[in-house]
């Protein structure tokens, strides 16, 4: 089976290495950060362990977790088949580790985004062989979210592109394929003009977060609704999306006042424990008066 590398151990990054792992995949997870390297193996310790006990996973939770190898440097990257950049969402760092990638890889290694925002195209400037380079963009929490939106540059290939949908496919995820690309690709844009209204209620007094989520999941089917969708991404990943988005021509698709006071507030969404809703350590979620915030 192929080799996998992760660059960024965050939650994005550590989602992908696990789902990754659980397929068979060895996979080498990097980090500059070794703080968030140690807590990301804890998360895969706990969220493996969880999964196994409900029979979700075919390997134990061991095996799966010893298919992780934390590496220091990328000195690995020119042995995987397949690297995956799930950084901090800024054009220039991901520019340079992208040419730094492509100079240190054979030219069959694919390279994948998992950007939200930032065009393949421009993230492949620079490059020697853009035609190797994909989006490949995962919806968090990765082991629980099934789609990936495979996003094909100007200069990707067809056969990375097709390679890539196959590669999401043996992840037992879903793949949407995007064949033009486009600001915030194609989920985020439907999303957006949904949480963008969402929004508008709760700020207007009109509805309450919690009425809202529930109302999308009974009433049109929705697993979570806008506002846990947001908190699984992030509100400050959605703060720094908007302005990659902005700065690439974008118009916003939702209004920030809120996000904003809810950045402020340290309020970034489940991975501190508190966004929209609070979480408790027994896996409970309490809504947050929103309304409390100056």
């Amino acid at each position: 089976m192929d080799s996998v590398l992760v660059i960024g151990a965050g939650f994005m990054g550590g989602g992908i290495a696990q789902v990754a792992a659980q397929s068979g995949y060895t996979v080498y997870l990097q980090d500059v950060n070794p703080e968030a390297v140690a807590q990301t193996m804890q998360q895969v310790k706990w969220s493996t362990e969880k999964l196994a006990a409900k029979k979700k996973i075919i390997d134990g939770a061991k095996t799966v977790q010893d298919r992780i190898h934390v590496v220091k440097d990328l000195s690995i990257a020119p042995q995987c088949q397949w690297i995956i950049e799930g950084i901090y969402e800024d054009r220039q760092l991901k520019n340079e580790l992208f040419k730094d990638l492509d100079a240190r890889c054979p030219v069959k290694t694919i390279i994948a985004s998992n950007t939200s925002t930032i065009p393949i195209t421009v993230l492949a400037e620079g490059t020697a062989h853009p035609e190797r380079i994909v989006g490949l963009h995962f919806f968090g929490p990765v082991p629980i979210m099934q789609l990936v939106e495979v996003i094909k540059g100007e200069k990707t290939s067809i056969s990375v592109f097709n390679k890539s949908v196959d590669f999401v496919k043996s992840l037992g995820k879903y793949p949407v394929k995007v064949m033009k690309e486009i600001p915030g690709f194609i989920m985020n844009r439907v999303n957006g003009a949904a949480f963008r209204e969402a929004l508008s209620l709760v700020e207007q007094g009109i509805a309450t977060v919690e009425d809202i989520d529930q109302g999308m999941h009974y009433g049109f089917n929705w697993n979570i609704g806008p506002f846990q969708i947001a908190d699984n991404s992030g509100l400050d990943v959605s703060l720094r999306a908007r302005k990659q988005y902005r700065e690439l021509g974008g118009i916003d698709l939702v209004s920030y006042d809120l996000i904003e006071k809810m950045v402020k507030a340290g309020r970034l969404g489940r991975k501190v424990g508190k966004g929209f809703y609070d979480y408790t350590p027994d896996g409970q979620m309490i809504p947050f008066d929103v309304t409390t915030l100056q």
